[in-house]
């Protein structure tokens, strides 16, 4: 990873805008709709440290070499990231290809080597975003409290999640009934999660690129990664990076049953068959097994 992405909230949020042309426009149409207060600021006033004080962020827009460094150098002597339309070597950060959904955001960046390709990429990922996904999280973040209190342990409420983050409730959401998603999340929390998780085994050795495609979406929505030591790095990158990790050494058969029995989904990942005692006990505990792709043994 080249680049660390990071969400800034707007919300109280100051935004320096200097300069003027379409550049700056397009700057300017980013923020339109947010909370934000955006300043646009021209001329003179731009190579003031003082204009930018308060600021989170500043964007400087100009075709003009000698006001886009006057302008940079005052935003960062107030102490703010600064951008520079189309000069990266004056850029404290680069602008991504946004997807707004109001509270779902997602944004694609080349660390401005090829807008263009971010562009391209947005456009493919924006289909599969719905344009109710952000009222999803509005809901879920106007009852996150009250979903703490009522799980306060982790894997509870991560299996309650993932239920009705599918469910009715999420479905209102989706369809702009914001009362009827409110009511039938409450209700849903009254009775707690439901579902069973799952042991998923998953072949080890490598290399990552002969990964079924179902192989690598268990890696990546795993709440448990169990891996043996010689499992192949480039595989386990492609797992949760806030997944528990645990020592194949430490975890028993009954540990399997009881991790899954808790509604979290545990990726076993093996440098050989699955071993039949952890499949004896899961199955007989009637817990959902799937071998994705067991290596043979060498």
């Amino acid at each position: 990873m080249d680049v660390f992405p990071a969400f800034i909230p707007l919300h109280g949020a100051k935004v320096v805008i200097a300069g003027s042309g379409e550049a700056a426009e397009a700057k300017a149409r980013l923020f339109a709709g947010s909370p934000a207060t955006v300043v646009r600021v021209e001329g003179p006033a731009a190579f003031i440290a003082g204009t930018y004080a308060g600021a989170v962020l500043a964007f400087i827009a100009t075709d003009d070499d000698l006001f886009a460094q006057a302008a940079a150098r005052a935003a960062r002597a107030a102490g703010v990231l600064v951008n520079v339309v189309d000069r990266p070597a004056l850029c404290d950060f680069t602008t991504p290809s946004v997807i707004d959904r109001g509270e779902v955001v997602a944004a694609i960046g080349t660390g401005g080597a090829s807008p263009m390709l971010a562009t391209m990429l947005r456009n493919d990922i924006e289909q599969r975003v719905p344009e109710g996904a952000g009222r999803v999280a509005a809901l879920f973040r106007k009852l996150q409290d009250e979903v703490r209190q009522a799980l306060p342990e982790l894997p509870a409420r991560r299996a309650f999640l993932r239920e009705a983050l599918s469910g009715p409730a999420a479905q209102a959401a989706q369809a702009g009934d914001m009362e009827a998603a409110t009511r039938l999340l409450r209700e849903a929390l009254a009775k707690g999660p439901s579902a069973q998780g799952t042991v998923q085994f998953v072949a080890g050795r490598g290399p990552a690129d002969l990964l079924t495609l179902r192989a690598s979406r268990a890696l990546a929505a795993a709440d448990v990664l169990i891996a043996d030591r010689e499992a192949d790095p480039d595989i386990l990158t492609l797992a949760r990076r806030d997944a528990e990790r645990m020592a194949p050494e430490a975890v028993t058969a009954a540990r399997l049953v009881a991790l899954a029995g808790s509604g979290l989904r545990v990726v076993r990942v093996i440098c050989g068959a699955p071993s039949p005692v952890d499949l004896q006990a899961l199955a007989a505990a009637g817990t959902a097994i799937e071998v994705l792709s067991a290596a043979p043994d060498r």
